[in-house]
């Protein structure tokens, strides 16, 4: 019960939390590059950047659970199932503003490119943000929350079951 309380009390809020994801995933984000690339001399790039994308997701999940969201411990594996796939579903929205740019523009600048990515990554990253907040990780606070609220509620429910409600019910109590 206590535990579940300080679970409830730990969970930040939401400006708090997505500064936690930014940072987090931003910081994976960095280090997955030069992971790639450094993986890449060995390698096929598509692979490397297929094993750095897995673990980088595993590895963000982690951060995310026991961090930014406050879930309290170790993300399960639903979490992670569901956060590798709001990460697909980033990866293709980012791709297909890719082709988008590519049939609209014959041959796009670096600078347009950049934005362009970086636009929709941004949008995919506030999405997926959204999903992992609402959804992957708000089962444990959502659960702990009714969990304290009976908690809380169920005292005041026994003492007003167990109260005389009426003058007679209290005359005759005395």
């Amino acid at each position: 019960m206590k535990a579940a309380q300080d679970r409830q009390q730990a969970a930040p809020g939401a400006f708090t939390a997505f500064a936690r994801f930014v940072l987090c995933g931003g910081g994976v984000g960095v280090a997955s590059g030069f992971a790639v690339a450094a993986l890449a001399s060995r390698i096929p790039w598509a692979l490397a950047n297929a094993l750095v994308t897995a673990l980088s997701t595993l590895l963000a999940t982690e951060l995310h659970a026991r961090f930014t969201f406050g879930a309290g411990g170790r993300a399960t594996r639903r979490q992670h199932a569901q956060s590798a796939g709001s990460a697909v579903a980033a990866y293709a929205v980012t791709c297909a503003a890719m082709f988008a740019l590519h049939q609209l523009a014959a041959a796009p600048g670096a600078m347009l490119e950049q934005a362009v990515y970086l636009t929709a990554s941004a949008l995919a990253g506030i999405a997926r943000f959204a999903v992992l907040r609402l959804v992957v990780f708000a089962r444990g606070r959502s659960q702990a929350a009714a969990t304290a609220r009976t908690a809380l509620s169920l005292p005041a429910a026994v003492a007003r079951a167990g109260a005389p409600t009426s003058v007679a019910e209290l005359c005759r109590a005395a």
